[in-house]
């Protein structure tokens, strides 16, 4: 079953190589979507995929990359578009 979420990552996670590792992550469990850095200093993340996958993907979220220190990851559901083919990173 496909679901999509959009999930906001606070914390230090902005100037620390976040966005490609969420990239690497994506890929890694095959969701597609986009990440980008959103002005009041979160991550912004959109993942659609299967459920496990998009599940396994905000794991990866939540650890974040070795310089990261991820507070909180917020989770917010959508309904599927399946509109994105890749998972990109926005400015």
């Amino acid at each position: 079953m496909k679901v999509a979420r959009k999930f906001l990552i606070s914390g230090d996670v902005q100037g620390v190589g976040y966005r490609f590792f969420a990239q690497r992550a994506a890929a890694r469990h095959q969701v597609m979507g986009y990440v980008s850095n959103l002005p009041d200093g979160r991550v912004e993340a959109l993942a659609e995929g299967a459920a496990e996958d998009v599940e396994a993907f905000k794991h990866d979220l939540a650890t974040g990359p070795a310089y990261a220190t991820v507070e909180n990851v917020e989770e917010i559901s959508l309904e599927p578009t399946g509109s994105y083919s890749l998972f990109r990173i926005e400015r």
